[in-house]
């Protein structure tokens, strides 16, 4: 499949089609979900009381898809309201099913509820959706109030107990999950660290730590002393994720072979420090850093040469010094933090390196839905599709001839998607999956032996376990998984496989070309909207390359976490772009756009680098002016990217930057400092950049006129 893939490379409707992902699903997650499921039918089963069984099954099923990574207590809070809303919309939908246009109506209102949700994150659009397939599914079977309440209160029991197989291991392994992000985050930067630069490839920026930031700082997050040393480490990892794109970028720069292999082993050398933290944090034992951090020591000492004839690679290897021996602080920091931190007696983390940053909390969420409620909101108008088209397919079910025609509404809210893009790899692959699994689990079970209940059960446990294991790997397969777990569920309901192939793989069908054709009527095309987001990104950069010229350590680390969060939402609007029809003519300035603002960054995160580490951390007066030029052209080429026009006015950098080169000559032969060596050379990078940026601007207009 990668290398069909690697063909459709350049048709980004098949590509996706075909393009597989990483497992990110532990065994023992996949196996409690497996457990939560299956043990409720088996226990039923066994005390003749199968449809208790049923309904508590039912209600682990939904609540399954909410036991996502994160602190126990996001992972209790998140699950639990998952379950809740499932208990509800299955109360609603038993209470409503006897009335035909109330259920439309309900439907309808769920689904714009569910996913306007979209706006505030996919955990609570998940929770939403789950909840409004269960109000279409039990419609299908009213019941009388107090019979309804007792099938909601089953399935909010389902719910219940598959969370307390999620945090079962909270009392024991309390900060596990802490634990294992950070480790994940050091092994990512270790990776990074251990990558072969060549002179003048563009050093890689090490992966972003926001959801790291997020699981420590954010929503849910725990408190404690030992989560005090979660928070200095993952500050440390952001610091050394500075520190290692600094190397690398002086590594590309230089022109010696010798100093490149040296900064190499520097490099290599810290990942295997953060290598030695990483599997202490995941067996939540003491570092054994020793040895690693001897080597590393040693390699900073072979870096640290003698003076060469070149002028410009001794100061390289200066500024590479004062990086290297910032990278030593840090990764003993880690080191000593990293013994400390976890459930083993509380102890108070050692912060004597550096203060925890300002807790990154997450946006007010009814602000920002009442923020989105507008018509040119993607937001809403996927809200307002989503209901519309649902209303739409609990209508045709109630009117066709179809038999169980909940299918047709349920496939609807999963295919429908806020993007193009996943609505169409979603609808065809959930179509040819469905089908696929109908047929091969109707067939096992009509033809394989698979006839008594304890049987089929087994297969539905396989089944459950592979979608949890598939789910990011290929959605499709995973499909295949889900349709034949549902089909033994309802088996169990009464609802015989064979006798419903034909009735569900139309349902599937049909649902799958409404949502598309309603996503095609009325779209929320990238097109267009990407010129706000990549005048965003170039807003942000302005504002971070200000702070690290001249602003406090609060405003950068402020400034830092917008622009990753700019660049991010950038590559996801790239990422639409591609899989949208008709968007590449858009597509090549967008990538290039990016591309080169991507490449100032680069050179502000060294800047920073070395700032932080020079005495005072102060900059020279006449980086000012500086500044001040630069923020004013990427302001016009923002203004340009949103109103898709040229950049207004002439700006004067390269005079500007000699400007500053002639203020930071050093007088009565001393040698630069390592910061006015850094600023000098970032602000050639930066220079070009930004002229870069304005060159592409100027020639996509030549182009569209």
């Amino acid at each position: 499949m990668n290398a069909l893939a690697a063909r459709l490379q350049d048709r980004p409707l098949l590509h996706t089609l075909v393009q597989t992902g990483k497992r990110d699903v532990p065994h023992v997650v996949a196996l409690r979900n497996t457990a939560a499921i299956v043990l409720p039918l088996a226990v039923g089963a066994a005390c003749g009381h199968l449809g208790i069984g049923l309904g508590v099954s039912t209600g682990a099923l939904n609540t399954m898809f909410a036991d996502q990574p994160g602190p126990y207590r996001l992972r209790l809070q998140r699950m639990l309201l998952t379950a809740c809303a499932a208990g509800v919309a299955a109360f609603a939908g038993q209470t409503l099913g006897h009335w035909p246009a109330a259920m439309v109506v309900a439907v309808a209102l769920w689904g714009f509820a569910a996913a306007f949700l979209v706006a505030i994150g996919p955990h609570a659009t998940r929770a939403g959706l789950t909840s409004m397939i269960l109000l279409a599914v039990l419609g299908a079977d009213p019941a009388p109030p107090l019979q309804a309440l007792g099938v909601a209160g089953l399935i909010f029991a389902g719910g219940v107990l598959l969370t307390l197989f999620a945090v079962a291991a909270w009392p024991l392994q309390r900060y596990r999950p802490e634990r294992m992000a950070l480790a994940h985050a050091l092994r990512g930067l270790a990776e990074t660290a251990k990558a072969h630069v060549r002179h003048g490839d563009a050093a890689t920026i090490p992966p972003s730590l926001n959801e790291l930031q997020a699981a420590l700082f954010g929503e849910g997050r725990a408190r404690g002393r030992a989560v005090e040393a979660f928070r200095t480490l993952a500050e440390l990892a952001e610091r050394i994720r500075m520190e290692l794109f600094a190397l690398a970028d002086l590594q590309s720069t230089s022109e010696s072979e010798h100093l490149r292999d040296a900064l190499q082993a520097v490099r290599e050398c810290a990942a295997s420090v953060l290598d030695a933290i990483a599997n202490a944090l995941e067996q939540a034992e003491p570092p054994r850093t020793g040895v690693a951090i001897a080597q590393f020591e040693a390699a900073c000492a072979a870096l640290a040469g003698p003076a060469t004839p070149d002028p410009a690679q001794d100061w390289i290897r200066d500024v590479a010094n004062a990086r290297a021996a910032a990278l030593g602080g840090q990764l003993r920091a880690a080191a000593r933090n990293a013994d400390t931190a976890g459930s083993r007696g509380e102890i108070r983390a050692q912060q004597a390196e550096l203060r925890l940053p300002l807790a990154l909390r997450p946006a007010d969420p009814i602000q920002t839905l009442r923020a989105n409620l507008r018509v040119d909101s993607p937001a809403f108008r996927h809200a307002l599709r989503c209901g519309v088209c649902l209303a739409i397919a609990m209508l045709m079910s109630q009117r066709l001839p179809l038999s169980r025609g909940y299918w047709l509404p349920m496939t609807v809210a999963i295919v429908l998607r806020a993007d193009f893009g996943a609505t169409w790899r979603v609808g065809l692959l959930r179509t040819g999956g469905t089908l696929v699994g109908l047929l091969l689990t109707t067939a096992v079970l009509h033809f394989g032996g698979v006839g008594n209940f304890w049987a089929a059960l087994a297969l539905m446990a396989v089944l459950c376990f592979a979608f949890r294991e598939l789910a990011t790997v290929h959605y499709g397969v995973a499909v295949v998984c889900l349709t034949g777990l549902v089909v033994i569920l309802l088996s169990f309901y009464g609802i015989p496989a064979e006798g419903a192939v034909t009735a569900r793989a139309i349902d599937t069908a049909v649902a799958s070309a409404l949502a598309l054709a309603a996503y095609l009527i009325w779209p929320t095309w990238e097109r267009g909207r990407e010129r706000a987001v990549l005048a965003g990104v170039l807003e942000s950069y302005r504002d971070y390359l200000g702070a690290v010229l001249h602003g406090d350590a609060r405003t950068r680390r402020e400034t830092r976490s917008a622009a990753r969060a700019a660049r991010s939402d950038a590559q996801a609007s790239l990422d639409r772009l591609r899989a949208e029809p008709a968007s590449r003519v858009n597509l090549p300035r967008a990538e290039a756009l990016v591309a080169q603002a991507n490449r100032l960054v680069r050179a502000a995160m060294v800047l920073e680098a070395v700032r932080d580490d020079a005495p005072g951390g102060r900059m020279p007066a006449g980086v000012i002016a500086f500044a001040d030029a630069c923020a004013a052209a990427l302001t016009a080429a923002a203004d340009a990217v949103r109103e898709h026009r040229e950049p207004n006015g002439t700006f004067a950098l390269r005079e500007a930057r000699r400007t500053l080169a002639a203020s930071l000559y050093p007088s009565h032969g001393d040698a630069a400092s390592p910061l006015d060596a850094a600023l000098l050379d970032a602000s050639d990078r930066i220079v070009d950049a930004i002229d870069s940026v304005l060159h592409v601007l100027a020639q996509a207009r030549e182009v569209n006129t």
